[in-house]
């Protein structure tokens, strides 16, 4: 029986992102200072106006009102027409220091191991329908924003504006392969000259033609639906960091454990803990004991190890998954402190993967999809 199962992107412009892009500046400028930073830094904006909020505590500084100008400026909203002006809108900032009752928690010491910064569970998926080990639908979502992106950059449709979205839906053959793009959405925002036309034939041509590699005859193709697409960003819907985690993460596809990203340090293990959990899913995929796997881990606050561990290959698995998660116990430290040296996360690599998708960018060389537990993987298995 074939199934379908659809993914959505965003491009860097929508407002959801650009929070999530000027809460992961502010947090690489501290951590670039203080690699101990304790950072959870919220955004919010709407017309006209952003607001940041969260807790910090760092022997750094950072000055909040320029780094998220400078965002809003190299995403491109340069005038109060495009739905934002990075020179003209308010910038509001309310920042204060970490509580002490969660900080005892988790800063190591002498007597105390550094623990996790709040409970709650992390997943990683790894699959085999894509080069990077990731699910088809959302890679090909994220190549269409990016790629609208782009068009916008060169000036190749030149009237397009900052902000837009992207849906793919895939059917699968009946032993759950994909066999086939069935159906892709897009919503640009466009400068009031465009005509729907001409939109919708420079989009077809130069976005998903470019990425899509089916007959696009064969594919419904929806393209700014409502006919017009002029009034976007914070002008025309609110946004707010967090608000993106199935975009971030494996499109649906892959649990998630409802936890955010953008904005904290890696002593979050909503953070660190799913990066993590990517790490070893796709090590095990990449060591072909399994075609997919699942990794849950979960924690409780101020305490080191996680309270369980969890291995699910949906019947894919070369070996049972009693062997995979007995291995995966003894080759992967997931305490907190030892996730974040395992993985180098003390450092201002974070905005970087804000937009486009935290997994399967092997574009950026981020430490969490390297595969260089094959080996021992398949040793432990043996």
């Amino acid at each position: 029986m074939k199934t379908y199962f659809t993914s959505e992107s965003v491009t860097e412009g929508h407002p959801d992102k650009l929070c999530d892009q000027v809460s992961d500046a502010i947090l690489d400028e501290l951590i670039r200072q203080d690699p101990d930073s304790r950072v959870a830094v919220e955004c919010l904006t709407t017309a006209g106006m952003v607001m940041v909020a969260g807790e910090v505590t760092t022997r750094g500084w950072c000055d909040v009102q320029k780094i998220a100008r400078n965002v809003i400026k190299d995403i491109g909203y340069h005038d109060g027409k495009s739905g934002l002006d990075f020179e003209t809108c308010a910038i509001i900032e309310s920042i204060h220091e970490q509580s002490p009752d969660i900080s005892q928690g988790v800063t190591a010491s002498e007597k105390h191991e550094q623990g996790a910064g709040d409970q709650g569970m992390m997943f990683g998926y790894a699959c085999k329908e894509t080069p990077e080990l990731m699910p088809l639908p959302i890679m090909l979502a994220h190549k269409l924003a990016r790629r609208l992106t782009e068009v916008r950059r060169a000036g190749i449709i030149p009237y397009l504006g900052p902000d837009g979205k992207s849906q793919v839906t895939v059917s699968y053959n009946e032993k759950g392969n994909p066999e086939a793009v069935s159906a892709v959405v897009i919503a640009a925002q466009h400068s009031e000259k465009a005509d729907l036309e001409t939109v919708r034939a420079d989009i077809r041509r130069e976005v998903i033609a470019h990425v899509i590699e089916s007959d696009l005859n064969q594919v419904k193709i929806h393209i700014n639906e409502t006919g017009r697409f002029v009034v976007g960003g914070p002008q025309a819907d609110s946004g707010l960091t967090g608000r993106k985690i199935i975009v971030d993460t494996y499109g649906g596809m892959g649990r998630h454990g409802g936890g955010a990203f953008s904005g904290k340090d890696p002593s979050k293990v909503d953070r660190s803990g799913a990066y993590m959990a990517r790490y070893v899913a796709k090590n095990i995929v990449a060591a072909d004991l399994a075609d997919r796997c699942e990794i849950q881990i979960s924690y409780a606050i101020g305490v080191a190890h996680p309270v369980s561990v969890r291995v699910e290959s949906f019947g894919t698995s070369s070996v049972s998954e009693e062997k995979i998660a007995k291995a995966v116990m003894e080759l992967f430290d997931m305490r907190p402190a030892a996730i974040i040296s395992t993985l180098d996360l003390k450092r201002p690599i974070y905005r970087q993967v804000a937009v486009y998708g935290h997994f399967g960018r092997t574009d950026l060389n981020v430490p969490w999809e390297r595969v260089d537990r094959i080996s021992d993987l398949q040793r432990a298995v043996a």
